[in-house]
């Protein structure tokens, strides 16, 4: 009896502690995590104090903490009496020595709450600036006062390797943007920032020894050598390296303004206007290009301390190769007998340039060559294949594959894309080369307006996928708290949510935009590559259509869909309820949308995807209704309903709905088992 009881006290007790953390949003989610009873109260008596030997980055860490803690609890912290000696301190924060921003540096800490304590330790101010974080994203209220809940954590990052890469070439992205990405990259702990930074569409650095590279090939956006300094000491600040591309030898026709004696074809160039794979190519024959490259690398070398230094190295047509007879003659004398031959010439000679200058080689997958050392990375676009091959031949590698966060897919196809899935059948020591992954922010369809909105909230999934146990991948449990950090991460200064309201009031040309937000947040734009196959994009578009506030995770019908499987486990009638006042509110927009887009131009395109939303929302009530009373279809109403709403899930003006998906499984699941027609 005595043996039962207690088992149905840990049970409960187990319950309880598993509704706590569920509630806790958290991002990434800790390696362990213990929850407790009680709070910390917080209140004008704070005060904090610091043991050990940090780096001196860490005290403006603590004092934005401070700072932020201040804005959210409204208490006016001063913080010269906050900051004290750890005597009197109700906050103390220990660290062991001084950390590097480098690879491989440790940045776990261990975080305990009790009701009149918090103590936070780790090996370096990295993983204590992490904490930081962690209490931010803890931070809860009630009617009465501000307080972090009583818990222990013990964290630290699954990879190494946690990054982000902006494309700042096929659009421009202005030095104030990327600063403040930095600083929502730290709020997720997230470690590298990879700044893409040549393309046929631009060179967006100062060179002083070679200047035409900016000064013809930037159209005059570019970043001086003094911004590149301070993001890097602002990023170097927040933990984070930062890491460049120059990429070679396609995707080169910027270089080739200034410079066409690079080229491995005679001509004049100009800078690329449009997207996709040019022919313009470095020649890797000619010895006055690596001479080129000496001089330049070593200036890049200085500017970047970095020890890693990516080189592309992708999408390599080989079209100017071929069609030139220099180029042929000189493989065939050397035996080089393809392009990606010819290419991993290319690359032998640039890694010794870069070793030259103290840096570790990176690219993407089309420079891996067996003839080249294990010390470069690949970094992989292609996929778990390629990155596995090059981890059993002894390369480290960092996925972006499945990461393209550019491509509109949802948040949870990346989220699920794990580095090292459960199934790899990679050995141990092959594992410990594959070193993480990035994010990937190709630029094509965004500017500096509308970057913010395309990269976050997504990548804090990515950032933990990239940082929390592999176990953790519950994908409702994301998007319930991707929605509260989503407000969090504003306060880093990010402007996705700022920047969409303004750009929704352009195209409504006023203040009133309810109907286009409805309609917004229930659409998502074209998955993939098909937004480009409606139409040839230029770097000329100002991308500021209603598709370019649509978002890839639509937050309303992401919203719709969590109460549905709520409801589906729990039958809560709450969540049913939620449910019909979506599909109300969609098919009662369409009215409202109607007035305020028939005589505008820069909204009628939308028009039609308004009336199938109110149409799908319609059908899938009924549905519902159905659905909640146990009522079949036959295998003829199955029919027809598919055949109603299979035309509305045609593309328009580059959005889809998608609700479609969804009515179209319930649909399926309410057919009563006869033989379709």
């Amino acid at each position: 009896m005595k043996r039962t009881t207690l088992l149905l006290l840990i049970l409960v007790f187990s319950i309880c502690s598993l509704t706590k953390s569920q509630q806790l949003n958290l991002m990434p989610w800790p390696s362990e995590l213990k929850v407790g009873e009680g709070q910390f109260v917080i209140n004008k008596n704070l005060r904090i104090g610091v043991d050990g030997n940090p780096d001196k980055r860490f005290h403006p860490n603590l004092v934005r903490f401070i700072q932020q803690l201040s804005k959210r609890t409204t208490i006016p912290f001063d913080r010269d009496s906050v900051l004290t000696s750890s005597s009197t301190a109700s906050m103390m924060i220990k660290i062991n020595r001084s950390g590097i921003v480098k690879l491989g540096e440790d940045e776990s800490y261990i975080l305990k709450v009790e009701t009149g304590k918090i103590t936070l330790s780790s090996e370096t101010e990295l993983g204590a600036m992490h904490g930081l974080q962690t209490l931010l994203q803890m931070l809860d209220r009630n009617k009465d006062f501000f307080y972090f809940p009583c818990l222990e954590i013990i964290d630290k990052p699954r990879f190494a390797w946690r990054g982000l890469m902006i494309d700042a070439c096929r659009h421009f992205i202005p030095l104030e943007v990327i600063k403040h990405n930095i600083d929502a990259m730290a709020a997720v702990k997230m470690n590298v920032f990879h700044w893409h930074l040549s393309e046929d569409q631009g060179f967006r650095v100062e060179s002083k020894v070679f200047p035409k590279l900016h000064q013809l090939g930037s159209n005059g956006e570019y970043y001086t050598q003094i911004q590149i300094k301070e993001v890097i000491a602002y990023a170097n600040e927040r933990g984070i390296r930062v890491m460049p591309e120059f990429d070679i030898p396609g995707h080169a026709t910027a270089w080739m303004v200034g410079y066409p004696e690079l080229a491995s074809a005679a001509g004049t160039y100009k800078v690329e206007k449009f997207f996709g794979v040019f022919d313009p190519t470095i020649d890797p024959t000619n010895k006055e290009t690596y001479k080129f490259f000496e001089k330049f690398f070593k200036e890049m070398a200085q500017l970047f301390p970095e020890e890693y230094m990516h080189i592309g190295g992708d999408e390599n047509n080989g079209v100017q190769w071929d069609k030139n007879t220099k180029i042929q003659e000189f493989m065939k004398k050397n035996g080089i007998k393809s392009n990606h031959e010819l290419q991993a010439y290319f690359n032998g000679n640039l890694l010794k340039i870069l070793q030259k200058n103290g840096k570790i080689m990176i690219g993407w997958d089309e420079i891996f060559q067996p003839t080249l050392p294990k010390t470069i990375v690949i970094h992989s676009w292609r996929g778990r294949e390629s990155m596995e091959e090059s981890a059993r031949k002894g390369y480290q590698s960092v996925l972006s594959n499945g990461y393209y966060i550019d491509l509109f897919h949802n948040c949870s196809e990346h989220y699920l894309n794990d580095p090292l899935p459960a199934d790899s059948k990679l050995n141990t020591e092959e594992k410990s080369r594959i070193l993480g992954g990035e994010a990937t922010m190709w630029a094509e369809l965004v500017t500096g307006e509308s970057v913010d909105s395309r990269i976050w909230p997504r990548t804090a999934a990515i950032a933990e996928r990239l940082w929390s146990p592999a176990t953790v991948k519950d994908v409702d449990d994301m998007y319930r708290r991707l929605d509260a950090v989503n407000l969090l991460l504003e306060e880093t200064g990010i402007q996705h949510i700022k920047n969409r309201e303004a750009m929704m009031r352009r195209l409504c040309n006023g203040y009133y935009i309810e109907p286009l937000r409805v309609l917004a947040d229930a659409v998502e734009p074209l998955e993939g590559y098909d937004r480009h196959g409606s139409q040839r994009y230029t770097t000329e578009f100002p991308l500021s259509r209603v598709a370019d506030v649509a978002l890839s995770d639509a937050p309303d019908f992401v919203r719709f869909r969590l109460c549905f499987n709520d409801y589906l486990k729990t039958k809560n009638r709450d969540s049913y309820s939620k449910m019909m006042e979506y599909l109300d509110k969609w098919s009662n927009n369409q009215q409202e949308f109607y007035a305020l887009a028939s005589n505008n131009v820069a909204l009628k395109e939308a028009l039609p995807l308004s009336d199938n939303l109110a149409e799908l929302a319609n059908v899938t009530r009924k549905l519902m209704i159905q659905f909640n009373s146990g009522i079949k279809n036959s295998a003829a109403e199955t029919n027809a309903i598919r055949i109603q709403i299979e035309k509305l899930n045609k593309p328009v003006a580059e959005m889809e709905l998608p609700l479609f998906k969804f009515t179209l499984d319930l649909v399926g699941k309410l057919r009563n088992g006869e033989k379709e027609e």
